[in-house]
């Protein structure tokens, strides 16, 4: 039994250590400063939920994130002002169009954004004890007359980023995306707000990867409430309407038979 509990610590140890070496210890380092800027490790471990409200080029965005585990919903509109609903439980995204048509799919490089998406919209690289993730330290670069730290940070598959955490400030100002579909997809990140313990962003920029031109994202309202996590997974289809029941006949009632008349009635009829 000894030498039993011994092996299974030994393999615990040892999946701890490869594990660990997934994340750079200079990426950690500038991760937990910029989590100590931004609220501290006990205020961010304290969220179970983000719900972002706010305008993308004029139009309504609302977005769900759960920092949990793995859960992603968003719901835009178009130009002519139809909704449409995205979403990633984990597993599959989905996605319900204007049309009304729902599709998505479980595998392939759009799976891999989509998962992205939901990781970074969660402050997934927060979290490494949730969230497994690969992330290495791109060294220093300078932008606008400003110096940032540049990590490259891969959720496990995931699309990856290179954050841009500013050197002064210590929190992200940039990131830029590459999924290996085309030019890298840049994000500006500015206008850092306190919401309860933490302080995020309230406006990101986002230009290149395949957008014609380049879109802004404007938050109105922030909260961190628990997230169903039903709302992360594509709703069943409505059950079909039931064909109107037409209302039953009645039988038509039989005549009613005269009561034959007693003996002493028919002899005074005679």
């Amino acid at each position: 039994m000894r030498q039993l509990f011994a092996a299974v610590v030994a393999v615990a140890v040892l999946a701890a250590g490869a594990a660990q070496a997934q994340n750079s210890p200079a990426a950690q380092r500038v991760l937990d400063k910029a989590r100590a800027a931004s609220g501290g490790a006990a205020a961010w471990n304290m969220l179970r939920g983000v719900h972002e409200v706010g305008a993308e080029g004029g139009k309504p965005v609302e977005r769900w994130a759960d920092p949990l585990r793995y859960g992603l919903r968003e719901e835009s509109h178009t130009d002519g002002g139809a909704k449409l609903i995205q979403g990633y439980n984990g597993a599959a995204e989905w996605r319900v169009l204007a049309s009304g048509a729902a599709t998505g799919s479980d595998r392939g490089p759009y799976l891999a954004k989509v998962r992205g998406e939901a990781f970074f919209a969660a402050y997934g690289y927060f979290y490494p004890s949730r969230f497994d993730l690969r992330s290495s330290h791109e060294g220093v670069r300078q932008h606008q007359g400003r110096s940032y730290e540049v990590l490259r940070v891969q959720p496990a598959g995931g699309a990856p980023r290179d954050l841009w955490f500013d050197a002064r400030s210590r929190l992200l100002g940039r990131m830029v995306e590459h999924d290996g579909q085309g030019p890298p997809t840049t994000y500006e990140i500015s206008d850092y707000r306190r919401v309860g313990a933490v302080m995020i962003p309230f406006r990101v920029a986002v230009s290149g990867g395949g957008l014609a031109a380049p879109r802004e994202r404007v938050l109105s309202k922030v909260d961190f409430l628990p997230v169903d996590r039903a709302m992360f997974s594509l709703p069943p289809p409505a059950p079909p309407k039931a064909e109107p029941v037409a209302p039953p006949v009645a039988a038509p009632t039989p005549p009613v038979k005269p009561k034959p008349k007693p003996a002493w009635r028919r002899w005074l009829d005679r």
